[in-house]
C-alpha cells in the first residue's frame, strides 16, 4: 500500500510544529502512554498535563496504582471531569497486574479487552507505545479526514463505518511511519484544523483540502451544539466528589447536602454517583470513595 497523499506535508509539518509532551518523548512507558490517552478523553492538554505528571509520580507502573483503593483515582482524577475514568483506569491497573505480569500488552486485540479500553484507545496505545499500524479516530482526526477527503466541515456525530475505511485507506504502508502519521494528523487537527476557527493559511495540505477548494460550505446536518456544565447535574456531581476527594475520613450527610441546595436535582447526582460506583455509602449513614 502507497503512502497517503497528505503524509509528506503533514509529517513534515509534525516534525517543526508538534508540542512537546511527556508522553510523546521517546522513553515514555507504555503505561504512561495508556494513562495519557485516557485522560485526555474529553478534556484538553494544558488540563491533563499537570494531572498526567501527579499521576505518574504517585504510580509509576500499573501496579503501583493497582495496589491502592479505586477511590485513591477517584481522589487523583481531581477536577479532570468524566470521574468514571479514573475507575476505569484503576480496573485496567488491576488487570494489567494480574493477568499481564505489570505489563502494558502490546496486542491490539488485548488492548482491547482489558477494562474501559475502546476502539480508540486500543489504536492508539497499540501505535503511539509499540510503533504499530492502527487507524487511530480521535475528534481531530475525523475533523480532519473529514474536510480534507470528504469536503464538509464537520465529520457525522457518530463515527461511521465509512470513516473507518477512509482512514485505514489512508494509513503509510510502514508500521513506525503509520504510528507518527496517526500522531501527526491529530496534532494538526488540534492545533490548525480547529473546530470552531481553522487556520488553512498555516494547514501544510490546504491545497489538497477538499472543503477548501470547495469554498469552505457550511455544515449542513444539526445544530451542533455545545455542552453546558454550569447547573447541570454533572455540575453537582463535581462538587459532591470533590467533598469526598478534599476529606481522608467518610463524610456525613449534611456536608453533601450544603453544595447545592436543590434537594431533588442533589439526591439524583448522589444517587448517580453511588450507582456509578464513585461513592460509598456506609452502613453508619456517612459516604466515602470507594474503597
Amino acid at each position: 500500500m502507497s503512502d497517503n497523499p497528505y503524509s509528506t506535508a503533514v509529517l513534515a509539518w509534525y516534525e517543526t510544529n508538534a508540542r512537546d509532551l511527556p508522553w510523546r518523548h521517546p522513553d515514555a512507558s507504555p503505561w504512561s502512554i495508556l494513562v495519557s490517552e485516557i485522560m485526555l478523553q474529553q478534556t484538553p492538554v494544558v488540563r491533563v498535563l499537570p494531572a498526567w505528571q501527579a499521576w505518574m509520580e504517585r504510580w509509576p507502573t500499573p501496579s503501583h496504582l493497582a495496589e491502592e483503593p479505586s477511590g485513591e483515582a477517584v481522589r487523583m482524577w481531581n477536577r479532570l471531569g468524566y470521574p468514571r475514568r479514573a475507575l476505569r483506569l484503576h480496573a485496567c491497573a488491576v488487570a494489567i497486574t494480574e493477568e499481564h505480569g505489570g505489563e502494558v500488552p502490546d496486542d491490539h486485540a488485548t488492548l482491547l479487552s482489558l477494562p474501559g479500553i475502546g476502539a480508540y484507545t486500543a489504536a492508539a496505545v497499540a501505535s503511539f507505545a509499540f510503533g504499530q499500524r492502527h487507524a487511530i479516530l480521535d475528534t481531530n482526526v475525523r475533523r480532519v479526514l473529514a474536510r480534507a477527503e470528504t469536503g464538509i466541515e464537520y465529520p457525522p456525530k457518530t463515527q461511521t463505518k465509512a470513516e473507518t475505511a477512509l482512514a485505514e485507506s489512508l494509513l503509510p504502508s510502514e508500521p513506525s511511519v503509520a504510528a507518527r502519521w496517526g500522531v501527526a494528523v491529530m496534532e494538526l487537527g488540534a492545533l490548525v484544523c480547529t473546530a470552531r476557527s481553522p487556520r488553512c493559511v498555516d494547514c501544510p495540505i490546504a491545497g489538497q483540502c477538499a472543503w477548501r477548494i470547495a469554498g469552505k460550505p457550511p455544515h449542513d446536518g444539526p445544530p451542533r451544539r455545545g455542552q453546558t456544565y454550569a447547573g447541570t447535574d454533572r455540575q453537582v456531581r463535581g462538587k459532591l466528589l470533590a467533598v469526598l476527594r478534599d476529606s481522608r475520613e467518610p463524610v456525613v450527610k449534611s456536608a453533601l447536602d450544603a453544595v447545592w441546595d436543590d434537594h431533588i436535582q442533589r439526591e439524583r447526582a448522589l444517587d448517580a454517583l453511588v450507582s456509578d460506583g464513585l461513592v460509598d455509602p456506609l452502613d453508619d449513614g456517612r459516604y466515602a470513595l470507594p474503597a
